[in-house]
């Protein structure tokens, strides 16, 4: 179980705002959506999102025009992963690390789809919580994934933000192999 409380925080995190552009049409996931900041700010854009959280009171408050919403607890012991390969457009993962979804999450991306995640690095506990190790990714963690499951990476930071708190994270955009090329950069 992750040690961050989703719900507060509301405004949508730029790095979701900066690539979410990037998503082709179809239907997005949002993966631990919290409040749903990033399901409101997708379907906005005109895509049909699936929002999911274990916790009962996320999923309400993220209901919305274009938003379906799903509670579902990812970590419970023996919990599959519930989604068929090649569904999403995009999946949109924040603030949320349980590193045994990662081959499903880049299983149910389309052959030219787009994962924007972004989480707490190794170092944050400097800043509060989520200080376990657990919830951590270790340096080059999100690389690393990239690699092992054929993703190629648009954009990648690891550092320290302000915003909307002080904290330590790691986050990239990354792509399944159909994503155009010529697609990957925001003008």
């Amino acid at each position: 179980m992750n040690e961050t409380n989703h719900a507060a925080i509301d405004s949508v995190s730029p790095w979701v705002r900066r690539f979410a552009p990037l998503i082709p049409g179809g239907e997005v996931l949002d993966l631990a959506c919290g409040n749903g900041r990033h399901s409101r700010h997708l379907a906005a854009l005109g895509h049909a999102v699936i929002a999911v959280d274990r916790d009962p009171a996320a999923i309400a408050a993220t209901t919305a025009p274009g938003i379906v919403t799903s509670q579902i607890d990812l970590e419970e012991e023996g919990a599959a992963w519930p989604f068929p390969p090649q569904r999403f457009a995009g999946i949109v993962v924040t603030n949320y690390l349980h590193r045994p979804l990662f081959a499903g999450i880049v299983d149910s991306l389309l052959p030219n789809g787009v994962l924007v995640y972004e989480t707490f690095a190794d170092g944050n506990a400097a800043f509060g919580k989520p200080g376990n190790p657990d919830f951590l990714l270790k340096p080059g963690e999100l690389l690393d994934i990239a690699r092992q499951h054929g993703l190629r990476v648009i954009a990648f930071e690891d550092g320290i933000v302000n915003h909307p708190k002080q904290a330590m994270v790691q986050r990239f955009c990354a792509v399944k192999a159909e994503f155009p090329r010529e697609a990957a950069l925001l003008g």
